[in-house]
């Protein structure tokens, strides 16, 4: 007998048929034999919904009554998927954050898990019972209900998995697994049947939106393997895992992207200590987040210092930099926000040499400017111009082989 944590996102439970469905796949993995747990999100666009509701009342609602608000979603979802459970002949109970005792810090709509007390779960599953689980909430030391932010169900369910040593976790979404890419850019993607917890970090901080960063980080550092299924077809999915067998694996496992890419440089910096925190400082303490980062010496004492943010961060920081210019008295700021990053992942990268060559001349044969490059052991990003970002994206996918299942290493 195995324990799995089963999670399903908003599309999984969007109603009441989707519901049905997910009852069943759940009663089918308990009646192999299995002791199951069930995270659930809210049903898809109801947390939407109910943010316009508190704005309508509101133009800036109180963080405390937004998270008891908006935990309302998953409530709804583990009574009614409870319901479903019991009219297939399946003894289900649902909890929500706080019945689990699932406990976080008081950071509301963004906060995170410090202990899990799976004590009230596990009485359940000795008794036989499906247990059903809100994801994206806990209770804080203050006693006050909390939320985790984006992808919260996600962790909820890899923080429950973990304290539990559940054999698997598995994340059911709209699609069915981790792909070489992303298949509506290029058709001849290929589903991986396994990826490293190091390679699905990469691709999901480089762009991949099949599952978010935070909860892959949790499954990692406490090693819970993680299983991408989709609750729309049926499938073996993608395993997420340290496997030492990797480690000999394919060069290549993925190429992922980023369209919303804008790159900054400040051009002639006196080349001295400290002018790199004097340039990021104000970026910081805006909350803007820095991505890339390069600088260049260009001779005469000065440097030029080039970095990349989020699109829509663009605009301000410029307008900050621009102010950096002037009291670092530098020589101009250069902007590009019609730019986007392409990456290749993989663990096989760092014995491969050769690699980073034929990225650049597949590029290069295409007529691609690269604009700039950050490298680590199993991944290489270039920033190239957002018009060839699916081209980048295809020939790098030819050119790596990555339609072909690789073959076993002897």
């Amino acid at each position: 007998m195995a324990l799995i944590v089963q999670k399903y996102g908003g599309t999984s439970v969007g109603n009441v048929e989707r519901i049905k469905v997910v009852a069943k796949k759940v009663k089918a993995t308990k009646d192999a034999g299995n002791d199951v747990v069930v995270v659930l999100s809210a049903m898809s666009g109801e947390t939407n919904r109910m943010i316009a509701l508190a704005k309508e009342l509101h133009e800036n609602p109180s963080p405390r009554e937004m998270d008891v608000l908006l935990t309302t979603g998953e409530q709804t979802t583990i009574a009614l998927l409870s319901m479903a459970l019991h009219d297939l002949g399946v003894d289900a109970v649902s909890m929500t954050g706080d019945q689990v005792r699932l406990k976080t810090d008081s950071s509301h709509s963004k906060a995170r898990i410090l202990d899990v007390e799976t004590e009230n779960i596990e009485k359940h599953l000795k008794q036989g019972r499906v247990v059903v689980v809100a994801g994206f909430q806990g209770r804080c030391q203050y006693n006050n209900i909390t939320t985790l932010g984006r992808g919260g169900s996600d962790t909820s369910a890899v923080a429950i998995a973990a304290t539990l040593k559940a054999d698997e976790c598995q994340i059911y979404t709209d699609v069915d697994g981790v792909y070489t890419t992303d298949p509506r850019v290029e058709p001849n993607a290929r589903r991986l049947d396994s990826i490293t917890f190091e390679e699905m970090l990469e691709m999901a901080s480089l762009g991949t939106k099949v599952l978010q960063i935070r909860s892959v980080e949790f499954a990692g550092k406490y090693n819970v393997p993680l299983r991408v299924l989709s609750s729309f077809k049926d499938g073996g999915g993608t395993l997420i895992s340290y496997e030492e067998n990797k480690m000999e694996s394919p060069v290549i496992s993925g190429i992922a992207f980023n369209r919303d890419e804008a790159r900054l440089t400040l051009s002639g910096v006196p080349d001295q200590p400290t002018v790199a925190a004097q340039i990021l400082s104000p970026i910081g303490e805006a909350n803007i987040d820095v991505d890339m980062i390069v600088q260049n010496t260009v001779g005469n004492g000065n440097t030029d210092f080039t970095f990349t943010v989020h699109r829509d961060d663009y605009q301000k920081a410029k307008e900050l930099l621009e102010a950096v210019c002037v009291s670092l008295q530098a020589e101009s700021v250069q902007g590009n926000n019609e730019i986007a990053k392409v990456s290749i992942v993989g663990v096989g990268m760092w014995n491969h040499p050769g690699v980073a060559k034929t990225m650049f001349e597949t590029l290069g044969q295409e007529g691609i400017n690269i604009h700039q490059i950050a490298t680590s052991e199993i991944k290489i990003s270039v920033l190239v111009d957002d018009k060839y970002l699916e081209l980048a994206v295809r020939s790098l996918h030819k050119a790596f082989e990555l339609a072909t299942e690789p073959k076993e290493e002897k």
